[in-house]
């Protein structure tokens, strides 16, 4: 079984040789973030389409995301943005359009590659109030109370302590902050071979957390007023799935109990009182626990 370590090591090393490409390809394509043998003409839709959003930069968008944060994220002229595993900028780029100039934009990834193919971007547009840092999402190398507003694109399954990471951003927000981030979850078991597979972790699957273990870890951490605001079902082919399970478990896993799914989840960070410590929060309504 692969350490903690070991994982970051081989998301790290994809995502470069990702970054790397002149004309890199998503999840699950001919360079393919899934391992090279699955099929690259039966690819796993996980990226959604940006191109109708504000700020979008072709360049930047690397197709591997799973959801629009930064459509939902609430983000406000003047906001500190704070983008969690930024890729090559994308995110950043939309979120600067919200926050104009006035407002500033960071965004932090731990692959040396995806830095410098951000910044590059970020020098070609011109834009002085963008920012990349390297760094772990489980030590993020940024001061507290720094951000109004997180976002994040299928990132947090990657990370192995999802407990750190969660705590981590809610550090960084200031009081009355919010984040509003798309993931990877699960509903049902998924077979063991899927679940340990490191190149399957890379493509967003092994490495995702049942959906109530998910808002969990949001409530644990002190987030209040946690909202799922979109969901959708993620297909895998049955070419993928036969990598990794007989006839039998992939007839089980179609099960209707089963299944892997995009979410984007809101959730906000209270304003704490003098003296008052972090606060356990209460379930938001039906969606954030069932």
């Amino acid at each position: 079984m692969e350490t903690a370590e070991q994982i970051k090591e081989v998301v790290r090393q994809k995502y470069g040789a990702i970054a790397e490409q002149p004309e890199a390809d998503g999840c699950c394509g001919p360079t393919s973030c899934c391992g090279p043998e699955i099929d690259a003409n039966v690819p796993i839709v996980m990226a959604q389409d940006y191109q109708q959003l504000s700020g979008y930069v072709a360049d930047a968008d690397l197709g591997l995301g799973c959801g629009l944060p930064t459509q939902f994220a609430q983000i406000k002229p003047g906001d500190t943005v704070v983008d969690l595993g930024s890729g090559a900028g994308n995110d950043c780029f939309v979120a600067r359009a919200e926050t104009g100039e006035t407002g500033r934009v960071i965004g932090l990834d731990m692959t040396p590659a995806m830095i410098d193919r951000a910044r590059k971007n970020t020098k070609a547009l011109g834009y002085a109030n963008v920012e990349f840092v390297y760094g772990d999402i489980e030590d993020m190398p940024l001061p507290e109370n720094l951000a109004d507003v997180v976002v994040s694109n299928c990132v947090m399954n990657l990370v192995p302590d999802k407990e750190k990471a969660f705590a981590e951003t809610f550090r960084i927000l200031k009081p009355g902050g919010h984040f509003s981030i798309s993931d990877i979850v699960l509903k049902g078991e998924l077979p063991g071979s899927l679940q340990r597979d490191a190149e399957m972790y890379v493509g967003c699957v092994s490495g995702a957390v049942q959906k109530n273990a998910y808002l969990q870890l949001v409530q644990d951490a002190g987030f209040t007023n946690i909202q799922v605001q979109k969901e959708r079902e993620i297909t895998l082919p049955d070419s993928v799935l036969q990598n990794y399970l007989s006839a039998d478990e992939i007839a089980d896993y179609r099960q209707k109990d089963k299944g892997i799914y995009s979410v984007t989840v809101f959730a906000q960070k209270p304003v704490a009182t003098a003296g008052e410590t972090k606060p356990t929060a209460a379930c938001c309504g039906p969606d954030c626990c069932n």
